[in-house]
């Protein structure tokens, strides 16, 4: 099975082939801005989880609206713009989940059907990192290092903000943001634990990035050796092939001045005498 009909299967297959060049462009157009879209839904997960009223759920609904309405008119054009359009909805029908999830969200369902709710929403959520692990696949490259270790850097940021912020136990920002790094890098010394539910989720989501990050990271500084053996094994194969053709050029050339010329076997059979008749 090829890559690409993996990435049909989970539904983030993207254009499909021989479509307009004009859907091309734009997918790799909105690529970065649908991925900064799907990684709001982390803070919005999190803001609506927090048994807290007020400004608190009203920014993580805000947050919901704003990704429906991006990956509404993300959809919307690229229908407009793509030739294939049935194919272009079958192979990205994690679009579509991720769409209804948002609009579950900001529902706002309460009482009874709450835990039903949450548990809607933490599907939604591992839709959208579905959404996220599909489009990273060109960080398993050696140029891609900076970019993880800027990421990991975001990540533990904001994380030892949220730490910090929701964690009765985090008094300052550097004991959230080493609760963050010791949760990200799965260390686990114990003097800072985790003792509420929001922290609790917070760190099952940094601990799966996290995860991911290293993952990610140590294949792309694996690359880089590989791939400067295979440059190497390249560059000797391209070598070995130059010198087989001079090789056999030469041997063209050599047969060419051994073949004797049509000029000079027709001189020779006129100067050859004629033997009279017995």
């Amino acid at each position: 099975m090829s890559i690409d009909n993996y990435r049909h299967y989970i539904g983030i297959g993207g254009v499909p082939k021989h479509d307009k060049a004009i859907a091309y462009l734009w997918e790799q157009r909105l690529h970065r801005l649908m991925l900064v879209v799907a990684l709001l839904t982390l803070p919005a997960f999190y803001l609506e989880i927090t048994e807290q009223s007020g400004w608190f759920r009203h920014l993580g609904q805000a947050l919901d609206f704003v990704i429906l309405m991006a990956f509404i008119s993300e959809l919307v054009w690229m229908l407009y713009l793509v030739e294939q359009k049935s194919l272009y909805l079958l192979h990205n029908w994690l679009n579509l989940l991720i769409i209804f999830g948002a609009a579950i969200s900001l529902t706002g369902v309460d009482g009874e059907w709450l835990p039903l709710a949450r548990l809607f929403r933490l599907a939604y959520v591992s839709l959208m990192i579905a959404r996220l692990l599909g489009t990273i696949r060109n960080l398993f490259t050696p140029g891609a290092i900076p970019y993880l270790l800027g990421w990991a850097t975001i990540l533990f940021l904001l994380a030892g903000a949220g730490f910090y912020w929701l964690e009765p136990t985090v008094h300052t920002y550097s004991e959230g943001l080493w609760l963050a790094f010791t949760t990200g890098a799965t260390v686990g010394y114990g003097d800072i634990v985790p003792t509420t539910s929001a922290t609790r989720i917070l760190s099952v989501i940094i601990v799966l990035f996290g995860l991911g990050i290293l993952s990610v990271t140590t294949a792309s500084i694996a690359a880089v050796f590989i791939g400067a053996d295979e440059k190497k094994l390249r560059e000797e194969l391209h070598h070995d092939i130059r010198a087989l053709h001079a090789e056999v050029l030469q041997l063209r050339i050599e047969l060419q001045q051994c073949k004797p010329k049509p000029t000079d076997a027709l001189a020779q059979t006129h100067t050859q005498p004629v033997q009279p008749p017995r």
